[in-house]
């Protein structure tokens, strides 16, 4: 039976990352850094070629694209974006300490959301969404492959929803321009909605795909 693969790949590395703010829809770049690494990445290890290559709306995402797949076509899909933050993107844990709000938030995420931002529950429907309206696709015009280059909030909560073996959301984090293979086979599919996470991006040698 035929299977399908579909590639997750966190963006490179931006100045916020390594300041450790809160970065969800604001749209900022990669850092000089961030794209030499994709590039020594790609040069030494290589990314898997893909089908279909699919990135987040923001601007880290579509950078990543263009440094590690220059030559191919890209469709954006918003409900890969991450998390709103609302009031509190730009802003660090020490900042943020002091507000009641974010004691609440961070001991329950799922229903508590940032001030004029998003609760984890409604990302969550958002980017599994996302993620059924894709696979459902990919099984009707045959596409074999895809690659979402995405954030690292988007691809720890799917493959906590999907991927097997199961696992809790931040045992699949992820560095800046890594991420993870996974093959769907429809039956498993149709039957229990999960996806077969079997290597590593780039992929690792002693893992046997």
């Amino acid at each position: 039976m035929k299977s399908y693969q579909i590639n997750f790949i966190r963006h490179g590395q931006t100045e916020a990352n390594l300041q450790g703010a809160y970065i969800g829809v604001t749209d900022v770049h990669l850092s000089p850094k961030g794209r030499e690494q994709l590039l020594k990445i790609s040069d030494e290890q290589g990314y898997p070629r893909t089908e279909m290559l699919i990135s987040s709306p923001l601007s880290r995402c579509l950078e990543t694209c263009d440094a590690i797949f220059p030559s191919q076509n890209v469709t954006l899909n918003g409900a890969f974006s991450e998390c709103n933050f609302g009031d509190w993107e730009g802003k660090t844990a020490t900042q943020l300490a002091g507000e009641p709000k974010f004691a609440e938030w961070l001991s329950n995420s799922e229903k508590t959301p940032p001030p004029n931002g998003e609760s984890g529950a409604d990302f969550t429907r958002r980017v599994c969404r996302g993620f059924e309206r894709l696979v459902n696709s990919m099984m009707t015009s045959g596409i074999s492959s895809a690659t979402i280059v995405t954030h690292g909030g988007v691809i720890m909560t799917l493959l906590a929803v999907y991927g097997l073996p199961q696992a809790h959301s931040y045992d699949w984090r992820m560095d800046c321009g890594y991420g993870y293979a996974t093959r769907i086979t429809p039956g498993l599919w149709m039957r229990d909605k999960v996806i077969e996470v079997y290597n590593t991006i780039p992929y690792s040698p002693e893992i046997n795909n």
